[in-house]
């Protein structure tokens, strides 16, 4: 069956749909020797669909992890500025996967990385409203006034955001911590957020993702999510409801600098 080439890219696990319509703009992928470009279809049955060079297939499983993003990476599995990425942390994953979504430079915290392309695109869709809740150090301090103006919306240069829940956690000398849940995914939306209001991110955590949190995982960390919790996830994809938060693994997280020191042995 013929579908759109983004699709099928999405669907063989190599980007979400979003990321696989830039790789074909960028002119990187072919189908049957000929550049292909948006809105083309194809099928992956009967046609070669290459990208940067190499034919897509399938892939035989479904893999999900999650990550601790450092600070100073990009969420990217190869950079053509050789920045650090989101692979240099993944070494020992065999399996194909990309990032769901985005988290800046400067930023670090939860990631999801699967190649499950359907529901990676179920994730980032705004009318799926998952919800995304960040733990943010500001300069000064929140009033009631600000706090109110981020939980009724606030306009940006793109646009009015939805409404987010905002928590006061703790207040230094000079600035303070909050946490802020969105259910969007605008560009850098929590740091223009904060600057909107004249109170600049001096740190930004991801720590949840629908039902997925964090946890203990430290930055450069990451862990495979249990069946339990992939179905969570899936449940709270289709129904729009946050299920109970399902029980985290007790296995250690694997780390790329856990892998180095254990081949050095």
């Amino acid at each position: 069956m013929q579908e759109r080439i983004q699709k099928i890219i999405s669907q063989c696990g190599l980007a979400s749909r979003r990321a696989a319509e830039e790789l074909i703009q960028e002119g990187i992928v072919t189908v049957n020797g000929k550049v292909a470009s948006l809105g083309m279809k194809a099928d992956l049955g009967r046609d070669h669909i290459k990208v940067s060079g190499k034919l897509i297939s399938s892939p035989s499983s479904r893999t999900y992890l999650i990550f601790h993003k450092p600070a100073g990476c990009i969420t990217a599995m190869q950079d053509p500025e050789k920045r650090p990425t989101v692979q240099d942390y993944l070494k020992r994953v065999k399996v194909r996967v990309f990032p769901v979504g985005r988290l800046d430079f400067n930023s670090e915290g939860l990631l999801i990385l699967t190649n499950d392309g359907e529901l990676a695109n179920a994730i980032m869709h705004p009318k799926k409203k998952i919800p995304k809740t960040y733990k943010v150090k500001i300069n000064g301090f929140l009033v009631d006034k600000e706090k109110q103006t981020l939980e009724n919306g606030i306009r940006l240069d793109d646009g009015m955001t939805k409404p987010a829940k905002v928590q006061i956690i703790k207040s230094l000398k000079a600035n303070s911590w909050i946490s802020i849940t969105i259910h969007e995914g605008k560009n850098r939306q929590v740091r223009r957020m904060m600057d909107r209001i004249g109170h600049s991110a001096i740190k930004l955590i991801r720590t949840k993702i629908g039902c997925l949190t964090l946890g203990t995982l430290k930055p450069g960390e990451y862990r495979y999510l249990t069946d339990e919790e992939v179905g969570a996830l899936k449940k709270e994809v289709k129904t729009g409801v946050s299920p109970k938060k399902p029980k985290s693994p007790k296995s250690k997280a694997r780390s790329r600098e856990g892998w180095a020191a254990k081949k050095k042995k």
